[in-house]
């Protein structure tokens, strides 16, 4: 598996020596002596179990979560992310949806010109067609994933310049998120743009194939495989995977590093069948 050889002065984002917690309490930092870089114009997929520490990457990049000890230098076109904000930089993720503010009772068309989509209008309007978006759908009357219609218009009708997304088409039907994926293929490689997105979801995976330049794999905040070139090659024996059969197989191989590390004391997943003695819980709700 090639890893990427640019140097960190050439890249759209460059990390290094990055260790991040969540509080100074975490028995187990979420992110671990992270550095990589990534070109311009390259797309690359995160993969990773729940907790890899994906969405924390993609949240420290975007500067809404801040890293003030270790040495860690996180650059975004050369600039710091938490001292001198790069320019260009969109992240959208999955809580948006839930703002209150986007669930009132607010015409769309009157939402997007109140978030200056005027400006932006032939963008707006490729993406409106996209997106299959009704302009008369009032805000607080509309599904999840009608919603998540709008933040995809909203934050992509700005043209960026590195495009964080944290599994925000998970809520799209197929159709539309295949033609999302489209436009945002054609954008990054007419514009020389960059997008960093992580996904968990094997179901997506399978129309991503033709999607990514490089994918990378998280492991309990570390990354198991750099961000290397995709497709993987593969020996003439054998066929080339697809993304859906490298996602599947390192999801299953977390699996197994956390049962090996949980027959040597990590605290254990699942049930507890060897608990003889019923919880309090349990006593109160017999009685």
């Amino acid at each position: 598996m090639p890893e990427l050889t640019a140097s960190p002065q050439s890249g759209s984002i460059s990390v290094k020596n990055l260790t991040f917690s969540h509080n100074a309490a975490s028995n187990a930092p979420a992110l671990v002596d992270i550095s990589f870089t990534l070109p311009p114009g390259s797309r690359t997929i995160l993969v990773g179990a729940n907790g890899a520490g994906k969405s924390t990457l993609l949240q420290i990049l975007a500067g809404k979560r801040l890293v003030s000890t270790g040495g860690a230098d996180v650059r975004i076109k050369d600039q710091d992310v938490f001292h001198d904000s790069p320019p260009g930089v969109t992240f959208l993720g999955t809580e948006w949806a839930m703002n209150p503010v986007v669930r009132g009772d607010i015409v769309v068309s009157e939402f997007l010109d109140s978030v200056g989509g005027y400006r932006h209008k032939e963008r707006r309007d490729r993406l409106l067609d996209i997106l299959d978006v009704d302009l008369d759908w009032r805000m607080h009357n509309i599904s999840d994933g009608e919603r998540r219609r709008i933040q995809l218009c909203f934050g992509l009708m700005i043209p960026w310049d590195v495009l964080l997304l944290d599994e925000v088409t998970v809520d799209l039907d197929v159709l539309v998120r295949d033609d999302l994926l489209n436009f945002l293929k054609a954008d990054s490689e007419a514009r020389n743009a960059t997008i960093l997105c992580k996904y968990n979801a094997t179901h997506i995976f399978d129309g991503l194939n033709n999607f990514p330049t490089h994918v990378a794999h998280m492991r309990f905040g570390s990354f198991v495989t750099q961000p290397s070139s995709w497709p993987f090659k593969s020996d003439i024996s054998s066929p080339i995977p697809t993304l859906y059969d490298v996602a599947l197989k390192w999801l299953k191989d977390d699996r197994e590093h956390r049962r090996e590390l949980e027959s040597n004391g990590l605290k254990r997943r699942g049930a507890r069948r060897d608990q003889a003695v019923p919880t309090d819980s349990e006593t109160f709700y017999r009685k």
